[in-house]
């Protein structure tokens, strides 16, 4: 997630370039789903090339929540979510070197520890914090909760300084009651309360990460800036789960095929081609319309998570679960707005 800024929308290219370098671009982390960013620019026609990149995000990160749900059934949560990463960030640093040489993935300094910063907050802190919360909570119920992270979002940029105005208060306002109707299986003992603050730390950490990311100095080519962030993010992961013990009586030998595709599938689909997908769509479509993502990725989420695993589909999640979506709906279109 990206931090809300002005992206200028260009016209559409005939396809994605996961190489390509867009030297004023804010840095989109691939970590999983960017914030919205308002349009600067007006509405254009939209090519089948865009529809195309959009359903990817749509699906491909909705079933995020459920492919995790799969991995940590046999693979200790903060191994799975580092070993993904640093795969995912070797792969993409590689396709870079291809594209435009080893030179390409050059940064400073000050700029390589900005953006091991975000990725830690990110990836470490957020995803991370996830795999571990889905060991209890259910997927849908979990996507539900990060769905809320453009609250988050707006909540910090006021305590740094901002006023994203009263449309955006209001959706905070809304998002606010709808989490506290989805605590209520945990309160109620459904769900592990444990498991449901966490998942809330997770979206506070990623949202932290959201804003920390358009306030440092961070490579210019945002997918250079990807690889740092997914690499400092994944050996993050491994570390803790060293420290947590994850690698005590672990045998891959026993880890179940499901796991091992979704893992495959997480770090193909959801960090590599998703994505690619996302940071392609913000330059060749008004932002406003990517940002649907916020809205649309919670209910692929909970509708996967109760066709495939049988979750049940509570009232406090129903209701909690539309509450948090129109709140983002407000954030969102006053963002567009403003």
């Amino acid at each position: 997630m990206t931090s809300p800024a002005v992206v200028p929308d260009p016209a559409p290219d005939p396809a994605p370039d996961p190489a390509s370098d867009h030297a004023s671009d804010p840095a989109p982390p691939a970590a999983g789903h960017p914030t919205p960013l308002p349009d600067a620019a007006p509405a254009r026609r939209i090519g089948g090339a865009v529809w195309a990149a959009l359903a990817i995000v749509y699906v491909v990160w909705g079933s995020t929540y459920l492919g995790i749900r799969f991995v940590v059934e046999t693979i200790p949560p903060f191994l799975a979510s580092g070993s993904r990463f640093i795969v995912a960030g070797l792969l993409l640093a590689a396709l870079v070197a291809w594209r435009h040489g080893p030179a390409a993935l050059k940064v400073d300094r000050r700029r390589l520890g900005s953006a091991a910063l975000v990725g830690l907050l990110l990836i470490l802190g957020g995803n991370g914090l996830v795999n571990l919360a889905e060991t209890t909570v259910p997927s849908g119920l979990a996507a539900l909760l990060i769905a809320a992270v453009p609250v988050f979002v707006v909540l910090l940029r006021t305590a740094a300084g901002e006023r994203p105005g009263l449309g955006a208060y209001g959706g905070v306002l809304i998002g606010l009651g709808g989490l506290a109707v989805l605590t209520v299986p945990g309160l109620s003992g459904e769900v592990g309360i444990g498991g449901v603050l966490l998942v809330l730390l997770a979206a506070l950490l990623w949202s932290a990460g959201t804003v920390s990311s358009a306030r440092l100095p961070m490579p210019a080519n945002p997918f250079t800036a990807s690889v740092y962030e997914m690499l400092a993010g994944g050996i993050g992961g491994v570390v803790v789960g060293l420290l947590r013990g994850e690698h005590r009586g672990f045998d891959p030998g026993e880890v179940a095929t499901g796991s091992w595709v979704a893992l495959g599938y997480l770090i193909v689909f959801g960090s590599l081609i998703a994505f690619t997908a996302y940071a392609w769509l913000i330059q060749s479509a008004p932002v406003s319309l990517a940002a649907t993502y916020a809205y649309v990725n919670p209910v692929v989420a909970v509708l996967l998570g109760t066709l495939i695993l049988g979750e049940a589909l509570t009232w406090p999640i129903l209701l909690g679960g539309a509450i948090v979506v129109a709140a983002v709906c407000l954030i969102v279109s006053t963002e567009r707005r403003g």
